[in-house]
C-alpha cells in the first residue's frame, strides 16, 4: 500500500473529536438467524477503566432523591427525584432485556447547557433502571431531560428490547433554553443500522406515530436559531444539528460503512462517500445480504478495515509486523498540512465493549445476554453475562484496580497486558490470541443450551442465582485463561525470537531446552527499506576486503 493511502489529509483544521469515540451496531429481529435483536457498543476513551457496572433492583420512599454525577468525570451535577421502583441492571442491560448503548456526536457547541443536570451516561443507566421496554426507555430519557436539563453535547443512543430496536438522537438547546431537541426512529425488523460519533438521522417521518417519536420543537427551535428555513418535510436532523465535515466522514461514517459493507456487498460502493469524493449519503439502515448471528456481531466489532485500502495492518504506520496500533493523537501536522490516521471499529482505547442479545421466546431472566469484554475488541473475549446476574465478577469490578492502579486480578489489566505486548509483533501474536479467543467463545456457545435448559426448570429466583454463578465463573475462568495466555506469549516471543510449540506446549530436548529457536527476522519489504536507508549494511566480499589500503 502506498503512503498516500495510509493517512487522511485534511485541508482544514479538524473539529475536536469527542473524547468518547464509540461505535454502535443495531440489528432487527428479522435480520438475525434466530430472531434475536442485537445492539453492540464499544466504549472508547483513554480515560475509561473497563468495568461491569451493577445497579440492583430496589424500592424507594416517595421523598427519595438521587444524586447525579457525570459519568465521564464524576463531577456532581445535582439531584433528581428517585423512582419508587428500579430494576436490576448489569452492565448496559436490565432484567427486562432492555439494552442501551451510545456514541457522542458533539454537534453545535453553542447548544451545550452547562446548567443541566442529566448527562448522557446517567441517562443510560437511569433509563435501564426504570424501563421495561425500549419505548419506555426513550420516554424516561426525554422526560428527564425536559425536567432537569441536558448537560452533555449531542448524543446518539441505541435502545433495544427483544422486539424493537430504536435510534434516539438528542442535543441540548443552550444555557438559555432548558431541555433538548430530539428524534427517535424504530429500526425496521429486517434491517441493520449503526452510528459512530456522527448524527445519522436525516429527514423525519412526522406522520409515522408508530415508528417515530420527536420533540415538538425539533424543527421550530432550528428555525428560531437560524439553522433552518425550509419546509418540515425538508428538515434533516443531522444536517441541521451536526453538519457533516470531512472528519465526520472519514473518522466516523467510515466505521458505519465498514459494518455495512461486511453485511451487504453493495455497500462497498460507498467508499467514495466516506472519502469525500461523492455526496450521496449512506442510508440510515439497510437490509443485510444474509441473516446475522451473534458471532457475526462479535466479528464486526473486531473490524480494522482488513482487505480495504484503509487496512490498519498495512503500511508504514503498521510497522514491521502489521500492528493496528496508531499512537495518539489521531491527527498531526507536517509542513503546515494536517493529517490523520484511520480510526477503526476495534481500537486500543476501548474500556469495554459488548454485544447485547435479546430473545423474545425466553423468559426475560434467561433471554437477555450481554456478551461482555474489556479492552481492545480485536483481542478481547466476549463473556456471556445473563441479564438477571445480580453480582459483578471480581475481575470486572470497578473497585478492582483503576487506570492508575494495576491489579493482577483485574480483567482490564489482564487483557491490556496481552494486547499491549502483542502490538509489538502484532500479526504473528494475533494468531495465538485468536486461537484462544475462539476456543473460549466456542466453549460458551456449546455450554449455553444446557445452562439455559437447566435454568428454565428452576423457579425464577433459583434461576437468577444459578445464572449469576455461571456468569461470574465464566468471567473469572476467562480472566485466568488470559493470564496464562499472556505468560505463554512472553515465553514464546521472548526477545523477538520464536519458540516452537504444539497445542500450546513448547517442544523440549533431553536437556529441557528448546530444540531450536526460530529467528524470524524481518519481512523482505522491511529488509529492502533498511538497505535503501543505509546501504552500508551490506557485507563486503573477500575480494573487496583484499583491496583495502
Amino acid at each position: 500500500m502506498s503512503k498516500k493511502n495510509l493517512l487522511i489529509t485534511f485541508a482544514f483544521v479538524l473539529l475536536a473529536i469527542p473524547t468518547w469515540s464509540c461505535t454502535n451496531f443495531l440489528v432487527g429481529k428479522k435480520a438475525t438467524i434466530d430472531g434475536s435483536t442485537f445492539i453492540s457498543y464499544a466504549a472508547d476513551s483513554y480515560y475509561l477503566f473497563g468495568a461491569l457496572y451493577h445497579y440492583p433492583a430496589s424500592t424507594y420512599p416517595a421523598e427519595a432523591m438521587l444524586d447525579i454525577f457525570e459519568w465521564d468525570s464524576g463531577k456532581y451535577l445535582g439531584k433528581i427525584k428517585q423512582a419508587s421502583q428500579t430494576y436490576n441492571v448489569i452492565g448496559n442491560i436490565n432484567e427486562h432485556q432492555v439494552a442501551i448503548g451510545e456514541t457522542t456526536f458533539g454537534g453545535r457547541e453553542e447548544l451545550i447547557d452547562t446548567t443541566g443536570i442529566m448527562d448522557y451516561g446517567s441517562l443510560m443507566y437511569i433509563a435501564l433502571q426504570r424501563s421495561r421496554t425500549a419505548r419506555e426507555a426513550i420516554k424516561v430519557i426525554t422526560n428527564l431531560v425536559a425536567e432537569y436539563g441536558y448537560y452533555s453535547s449531542g448524543e446518539s443512543f441505541s435502545i433495544a428490547d427483544p422486539n424493537e430496536v430504536w435510534i434516539l438522537e438528542i442535543i441540548g438547546k443552550g444555557t438559555e433554553n432548558k431541555g433538548a431537541v430530539w428524534v427517535a426512529l424504530r429500526l425496521p425488523d429486517d434491517c441493520i443500522s449503526a452510528h459512530a460519533n456522527q448524527a445519522r438521522i436525516t429527514t423525519i417521518p412526522f406522520d409515522d406515530k408508530e415508528n417515530c417519536m420527536y420533540s415538538p420543537d425539533v424543527v421550530s427551535f432550528a428555525r428560531e436559531k437560524g439553522y433552518f428555513k425550509g419546509k418540515d418535510s425538508e428538515f434533516s436532523f443531522s444536517d441541521v444539528y451536526n453538519p457533516l465535515d470531512y472528519s465526520g466522514l472519514r473518522i466516523c461514517e467510515a466505521r458505519v460503512w465498514s459494518f455495512f459493507k461486511n453485511a451487504n456487498k453493495s455497500m462497498h460502493d460507498y467508499i467514495t462517500y466516506v472519502k469525500g469524493e461523492t455526496k450521496e449519503r449512506m442510508p440510515l439502515w439497510i437490509k443485510p445480504d444474509r441473516k446475522l448471528s451473534v458471532n457475526d456481531l462479535k466479528a464486526f466489532m473486531r473490524d480494522m478495515y482488513e482487505g480495504t485500502e484503509f487496512d490498519m495492518t498495512k503500511g508504514v504506520g503498521a510497522g514491521t509486523f502489521g500492528s493496528k496500533l496508531r499512537h495518539s493523537p489521531l491527527t498531526f501536522k507536517v509542513d503546515g498540512v494536517e493529517y490523520g490516521h484511520e480510526r477503526p471499529i476495534a481500537t486500543q482505547q476501548t474500556g469495554f465493549s459488548f454485544v447485547a442479545q435479546l430473545r423474545s421466546w425466553l423468559p426475560n431472566h434467561i433471554g437477555g445476554i450481554l456478551w461482555f469484554g474489556v479492552d481492545d475488541a480485536a483481542s478481547t473475549v466476549y463473556v456471556p453475562i445473563f441479564c438477571s446476574t445480580n453480582k459483578v465478577p471480581w475481575c470486572f469490578d470497578k473497585k478492582n484496580g483503576s487506570l492508575l492502579d494495576y491489579s493482577p486480578t483485574s480483567a482490564f489489566w489482564t487483557f491490556n497486558f496481552v494486547s499491549n505486548y502483542a502490538y509489538s509483533k502484532y500479526l504473528p501474536m494475533m494468531q495465538d490470541i485468536k486461537k484462544k479467543q475462539r476456543e473460549l467463545e466456542v466453549s460458551f456457545e456449546r455450554e449455553l443450551p444446557e445452562i439455559e435448559a437447566k435454568a428454565k426448570s428452576m423457579s425464577e429466583i433459583q434461576a437468577q442465582n444459578y445464572l449469576t454463578d455461571y456468569s461470574v465463573n465464566a468471567a473469572e475462568m476467562t480472566n485466568m485463561a488470559w493470564k496464562r495466555l499472556g505468560e505463554f506469549l512472553l515465553v514464546k516471543y521472548l526477545d523477538g525470537n520464536i519458540k516452537k510449540e504444539v497445542d500450546g506446549k513448547f517442544t523440549k530436548n533431553e536437556q529441557g531446552l528448546p530444540p531450536t529457536i526460530i529467528r524470524a527476522g524481518y519481512p523482505e519489504e522491511t529488509q529492502r527499506e533498511m538497505i535503501r536507508e543505509n546501504p552500508e549494511l551490506r557485507h563486503k566480499t573477500q575480494e573487496e576486503l583484499g583491496k583495502r589500503k
